[in-house]
C-alpha cells in the first residue's frame, strides 16, 4: 500500500513539474481544431502543426491565424521566474572599551521563615534507628 501511495505521489509531482494549468486543460478542443485546420487547408501532419506552432518555425507562423491565442500553453505563466534575493551582510562592530569595576557593599541578609503549617509528628522520619 505504502509503495503504491509513493508511486501516486511521484506521478503528481511530475504532473505538476509540467505546470499543466486547468485552463490549458480546457484549451486542449481549441488545439485540436487549429490542427485539424491545419491539416486541411495546409496538408500539415500534427508534427509540423506543433513546429509551426510551439517550435522552431513559431516566429515565421506567429500572425498568420486569430487562433494562436486560445491555443493551450501560450501563456507567460509557464516560465520560471525567481526573486533574486541580494544578501547584504551588516558591518558589525565592537566596542571594547574598559569599565572600572565597583565593588558593592554587601547587602544581604536572610532570615528562614517561619509558618504556621509544619508537618505534624505522624509524618516524620523515625528519629530512633
Amino acid at each position: 500500500m505504502s509503495k503504491l501511495i509513493a508511486l501516486t505521489y511521484s506521478f503528481l509531482i511530475l504532473f505538476q513539474s509540467f505546470n499543466i494549468s486547468l485552463e490549458d486543460l480546457s484549451k486542449l478542443s481549441t488545439l485540436l481544431e487549429h490542427a485539424d485546420y491545419h491539416k486541411e487547408m495546409y496538408g500539415d501532419n500534427f508534427v509540423q502543426f506543433l513546429a509551426e506552432h510551439y517550435g522552431d518555425t513559431k516566429a515565421d507562423h506567429a500572425n498568420d491565424h486569430e487562433e494562436h491565442k486560445d491555443l493551450p500553453f501560450k501563456g507567460t505563466h509557464h516560465f520560471c521566474s525567481h526573486v533574486i534575493t541580494p544578501f547584504i551582510t551588516p558591518t558589525v562592530t565592537f566596542d571594547l572599551s574598559y569599565y572600572e569595576f565597583i565593588k558593592i557593599p554587601f547587602n544581604f541578609h536572610y532570615t528562614e521563615s517561619h509558618t504556621n503549617f509544619e508537618k505534624s509528628s505522624v509524618f516524620q522520619p523515625p528519629k530512633h534507628a
